[in-house]
């Protein structure tokens, strides 16, 4: 792995552990916003008299408004101070959750999507880079796994909550609870995070466009675009169609659908962190060919599932995410030693544009794979798991050779001194 400039210490610093706790807060916010609308079509679309159609453009503008964003703030991306960059952006995420709890139609709601789409998009790139910027390569791997349990916290704990303040006032309920929410955790960042502006000493490019252009014709980079490119394309393919195929394949009845999502996001939270330190204990490439090859068995066994009790297929997805976590919490954190300090920002930003743009075309694909009989039978589920196995063997070997150039690197930056003076 990449030397460090300074032997990174064992044990988190209470400045760390605050790092890490805000950053994960933040994160928790952001995908709850993400994952929150789908839940609520049953109440969405008969309140606001919409089609299925008009709730499917509300559900994607967000996605493809986030991907644009990451595209236009990627130049600008490493101009700033990061800190200053991500109270801009949260400030407009909480700003468009507040008008998705405002919306009162159709084209309200559709606007508010866009809006917080649009800043949500740059959040989660500024923080992981913040992360890049204040930890070293060798403790990236627990600070990944902490803050990439956000994913099960929020099926565990926000969403249950959401649908109940959905379910005793309104739809709109929600966003308002996570719009104050968002507040409370904005004025955390301003007040106990430190300025984040070491790049800033590597005199970043002064053109926009030309940084833009440096960062997406760089060959290692564009390596790094592919395996971010390739994780979301096989991810998201099977989100799409898993509760129709559980239910309707499986035989799960649809009043024990919360309890499997608890089950799995409770197993998720525990598994997540001490997946993040084996990360770093055992090496990132290797924790990630076990969550590989765990995916494809799992995948396959999973996909042509028939009539299961739901303690088996409880079991099956839980072994499951185990292996999609060992992929996500391992690529996380050696995929960001792959920009150098003065180019954090923009990959960050191009990454996270990526990741947006592959969701959204994973699900198109499933979709036309994918066919529901009018039994309610879900066809060729099965093709959509072999896809994703395909997508995990080729991200396996660009892994592979990422993971040895940054061992053959030198010393991450002097910027990382800087990051152990600031964190003790």
């Amino acid at each position: 792995m990449i030397r460090d400039v300074q032997k990174s210490p064992v044990a988190f610093s209470r400045y760390q552990k605050w790092v890490v706790a805000i950053l994960a807060g933040l994160q928790l916010t952001i995908v709850l916003d993400f994952m929150l609308l789908a839940p609520l079509g049953a109440s969405v679309i008969p309140t606001l008299h919409i089609t299925t159609s008009q709730f499917g453009w509300v559900v994607s503008a967000y996605a493809f408004s986030a991907g644009v964003s990451g595209l236009l703030t990627a130049g600008f991306a490493d101009r700033f101070d990061r800190k200053k960059l991500l109270l801009v952006f949260y400030a407009g995420f909480v700003g468009g959750t507040l008008l998705c709890g405002l919306a009162s139609g159709y084209h309200w709601l559709l606007l508010a999507r866009m809006v917080t789409g649009l800043f949500a998009g740059v959040v989660g790139a500024v923080s992981f880079a913040i992360v890049t910027d204040l930890f070293p390569l060798a403790m990236r791997g627990r600070v990944m796994g902490v803050i990439q349990t956000a994913f099960a916290a929020s099926s565990v704990l926000g969403i249950p909550i959401s649908l109940l303040l959905a379910n005793r006032w309104s739809w709109n309920a929600p966003f308002l609870m996570l719009a104050g929410v968002g507040v409370v955790v904005g004025a955390l960042i301003q007040v106990n995070l430190r300025p984040v502006d070491g790049h800033l000493r590597d005199h970043p490019d002064r053109s926009p466009l030309h940084h833009l252009l440096k960062t997406v014709s760089n060959g290692f980079y564009l390596q790094g675009f592919a395996t971010t490119g390739l994780l979301s394309l096989g991810g998201f393919m099977l989100m799409p169609f898993m509760s129709v195929f559980v239910v309707n394949n499986v035989g799960l009845p649809i009043d024990k659908l919360p309890l499997l999502y608890v089950v799995t996001g409770l197993f998720s939270i525990v598994s997540g962190p001490l997946i993040g330190r084996a990360s770093d204990a055992l090496g990132k490439f290797k924790v990630f060919a076990f969550g590989g090859a765990v995916t494809i068995v799992m995948v396959v066994i999973y996909t042509h599932l028939r009539a299961t009790p739901l303690w088996a297929l409880a079991l099956v997805l839980v072994v499951l995410q185990v292996g999609i976590f060992s992929r996500m919490i391992s690529a996380s954190a050696l995929l960001s030693a792959v920009p150098q300090p003065s180019d954090r920002g923009s990959y960050m930003s191009i990454g996270a544009s990526i990741q947006q743009m592959a969701g959204g075309v994973a699900a198109v694909i499933a979709g036309l794979i994918v066919v529901q009989t009018p039994a309610g039978m879900v066809l060729h589920y099965d093709t959509v798991g072999y896809l994703l196995v395909c997508t995990t063997l080729v991200s396996l070997a660009l892994v592979h050779r990422i993971d040895r150039v940054i061992a053959g690197s030198p010393p991450e930056s002097a910027l990382q001194t800087q990051a152990a003076v600031v964190l003790e």
